[in-house]
């Protein structure tokens, strides 16, 4: 039986070719490459000994790595978490929303730190609000054959699997309100690696004129939308937050004028909220001031119709309203709704009209974690309720009655209520 190889470690040497410079908080020595000559790399060079001259600091502009301090002129002008030339679309916090300072208090206590008694307050309001909405939603779990190898191939894992039925959903939600079609442009909010853009692609087959705008604000590894090659399809990349995102200054939108639909698969909280006011607040409003109003907007009888097709065929265009919507659809999987914050928040004025405010949302959102917690419990522990929590109940039986939003007593420890 052959001997196995000793580790660097057990040599009391690094690898031949990498840097000599032993993490002790890895227990290894660093596996960087060396340039030719060097015993340690660029991370490490101050601890070489004919290097020690040469002080290494953090980059000021990004302090996850180092840089020689004599160097540091050379490396600003190239670092690549230096400030980049701003695009035409990149428009200050367009889609933030109106901030008021005097609605947003500067400190809110967690939730855990309040009083039983200001809990109760909260749960009163949020069932009073609630009162009247028929908050009962209906599954509807669709899937899309373009997706049926992906989710039949062996290889794929429990977490792929995850994720490729929730494409397939998305995908088949999207087809029912019929919005898979060519000549229109589908924008992707928070696309990372751009798999539901790909699978959409991959769902038109040979659509015409179909345009792909993955926008992501951090840079991404593995993305799929750089090997799309087809003639038929164009995919474009912008990475920008969507806060700052202007889409009507987007070169394809303004000229070619294609439909929006806007799409996404994980926009964590708050990004939906501006994901929506990136599309109607933005763009959609943008046509109705230049008197470009949607199709959807438009009410024509079937004489108007025909009319307008006979004007058509006369050569009278410019008589003629285009027949687009800026805005054609938006289908959206929400997630996350702790991550909400107030000042993007798209619903202010129905929180307003109920007598609630900021401080309100802020424990709202955090209130919508216990229907999804591990704590959270079955109906039928709910029911053992202690007798003196009973009694407690029974004075409030207009507030807690018919379950919706219960309180039970779970010890100093425990959860204090769900929802």
């Amino acid at each position: 039986m052959a001997a196995s190889t000793p580790s660097p470690r057990d040599t009391g040497f690094p690898a031949e070719g990498r840097c000599s410079y032993y993490v002790e908080k890895k227990k290894r020595f660093c596996r960087m490459v060396v340039a030719a000559g060097k015993r340690f790399c660029g991370e490490h060079a101050g601890a070489a000994e004919e290097e020690n001259t040469r002080k290494r600091i953090l980059c000021p502009l990004d302090p996850k790595h180092t840089v020689y301090e004599d160097q540091l002129a050379k490396h600003l002008k190239k670092c690549n978490s230096r400030e980049k030339p701003k695009p035409d679309f990149f428009i200050q916090d367009i889609n933030a929303g109106l901030k008021d300072e005097t609605e947003i208090p500067e400190q809110l206590v967690p939730i855990s730190s309040l009083s039983e008694e200001q809990l109760e307050n909260l749960i009163k309001k949020l069932r009073k609000a609630s009162e009247g909405l028929n908050s009962t939603l209906k599954d509807d779990i669709r899937s899309h054959p373009a997706l049926l190898d992906a989710l039949n191939d062996p290889r794929n894992g429990d977490s792929a699997i995850k994720h490729l039925k929730q494409q397939a959903s998305i995908l088949g939600n999207i087809e029912k309100l019929k919005l898979l079609g060519p000549r229109r442009c589908f924008v992707e909010f928070g696309a990372g690696k751009g798999k539901l853009s790909h699978w959409v692609d991959i769902a038109l087959k040979d659509a015409e004129k179909v345009h792909f705008i993955l926008v992501e604000k951090v840079t991404t590894r593995f993305k799929v939308d750089g090997k799309h090659r087809k003639e038929n399809s164009v995919f474009e990349r912008l990475q920008i937050d969507i806060q700052h995102l202007c889409l009507s200054k987007i070169p394809v939108l303004r000229e070619g004028k294609l439909p929006v639909v806007g799409i996404g698969k994980h926009l964590c909280g708050v990004a939906t909220d501006l994901a929506l006011r990136c599309l109607i607040e933005t763009y959609a409003a943008s046509y109705e001031e230049r008197n470009e109003e949607p199709l959807a907007k438009r009410i024509k009888n079937d004489k108007t119709e025909t009319k307008v097709n006979t004007l058509a065929k006369e050569g009278n265009e410019r008589n003629v309203p285009e027949k687009w919507s800026p805005v054609a659809g938006i289908v959206i999987a929400l997630c996350c709704h702790h991550r909400c914050d107030w000042r993007h928040y798209v619903g202010k004025e129905y929180f307003r009209a109920l007598g609630l405010g900021a401080v309100e949302f802020h424990y709202f959102q955090r209130m919508s974690s216990w229907a999804t917690c591990g704590m959270r419990k079955t109906l039928l522990e709910a029911a053992d309720i202690t007798t003196e929590r009973q009694d407690r109940q029974n004075d409030s039986s207009e507030e807690h009655d018919d379950g919706g939003c219960r309180v039970a007593d779970d010890g100093a420890d425990g959860l204090p209520g769900w929802c």
